[in-house]
């Protein structure tokens, strides 16, 4: 047993002068088990443990694992050396010139769209509205039901929708986000705008497309009239068109709203005379809002005695058509540098 210690104590000299001078990863992994692999002179001792008593089994073990925990030391400072000798080496191979002139970055433009309702969220956080967002895999629950659309009223259909069981769909409109806004806020007044996408089954042509972009608004409290109504898209109008549009009311239905309306917007190209923007009409259709119908609020948790509200929805697109001039909606998602830059 003494031989063998004294072995081991030979090998880990050798091995620790061997490792030193290694010159690579392989040479030091083919070292690692030349000394410590299956066939290294360290299983044939250990091997030979079977023979030997159990205190110098004991002795021998201790010994064995003591040279095993010193060969893996000297590998992997000898790994570590020359992992630091390699990155040195490419430092030094690639080394930058810091007097040489930086590259020019092509700086990127947003999307229209972004631009858009960045310009709505402006005028809108100016007004005391904050932006709310919420999921875009929806539940029934807050999509139709609790917007006055129980199941199986006719209304629906006017929103051919993509479900993904029975009770979960791609959000047809952002109002689920005003829907769970009014239920964590638990009958106080609020003041939001919620902008995001949306997804109906359409046709993909050059006015329709599958996927879109809302900003819809509401405002609940007390004493909130169609006035109020009148006067925030008067601003956010102006503020987008750049004038002071006259703005029309139709009347209209949604099932959220109560009275609702369809607004149209004075023509910013020919301002009411005629063109072929507004089909010689002098306006043109913009939005729906209305007066919050009391069910919502009272669904919700609201004394709809109490509070009022309104609500309206812009089309993201058809907006930044109608500002642009641009006739096919299909521009906004085809990332065509050509299209962007021109915004």
């Amino acid at each position: 047993m003494g031989e063998n210690n004294n072995e081991l104590d030979i090998l880990k000299e050798s091995a620790k002068e061997e490792i030193s001078n290694a010159q690579n990863e392989q040479d030091l992994n083919n070292l690692k088990a030349n000394y410590l692999g299956k066939k290294s002179r360290l299983s044939e001792i250990m091997a030979s443990m079977r023979e030997l008593s159990i205190e110098k089994k004991k002795e021998l073990g201790q010994k064995a694992n003591e040279f095993r925990t010193k060969i893996e030391e000297f590998v992997e400072n000898k790994r570590q050396e020359l992992l630091e000798k390699l990155i040195d080496a490419k430092l030094k191979n690639d080394a930058i010139d810091v007097t040489m002139p930086a590259k020019k970055f092509k700086t990127g433009k947003l999307n229209p769209l972004t631009q858009t309702i960045r310009e709505l969220e402006d005028v809108c956080t100016g007004m005391g509205f904050m932006v709310e967002e919420g999921p875009e895999v929806e539940e029934d629950l807050y999509n139709f039901e609790l917007l006055n659309l129980p199941k199986g009223h006719p209304a629906r259909e006017m929103q051919d929708s993509f479900y993904i069981d029975e009770n979960t769909l791609l959000r047809t409109h952002t109002s689920p986000v005003q829907a769970r806004t009014l239920l964590k806020s638990k009958g106080q007044p609020i003041k939001i705008i919620c902008p995001g996408k949306v997804y109906r089954r359409d046709n993909d042509d050059a006015t329709h497309s599958h996927q879109f972009m809302q900003c819809e608004g509401l405002v609940v409290g007390e004493n909130v009239t169609m006035a109020d109504l009148k006067g925030t898209l008067v601003k956010i109008c102006s503020h987008v068109f750049g004038s002071d549009l006259r703005v029309r009311f139709r009347p209209s239905f949604f099932p959220f709203t109560e009275p609702s309306v369809e607004v149209d917007v004075e023509c910013f190209k020919c301002h009411g005379d005629g063109c072929n923007l507004c089909k010689g009409s002098g306006w043109i259709e913009l939005l729906g809002g209305g007066m919050v119908h009391p069910n919502v609020l009272k669904m919700c948790g609201y004394d709809s005695e109490k509070y009022q509200g309104f609500a309206f929805g812009i089309g993201i697109e058809r907006l930044t058509m109608m500002k642009y001039g641009i006739d096919d909606v299909r521009n906004f998602y085809i990332d065509d540098e050509r299209f962007i830059n021109q915004f």
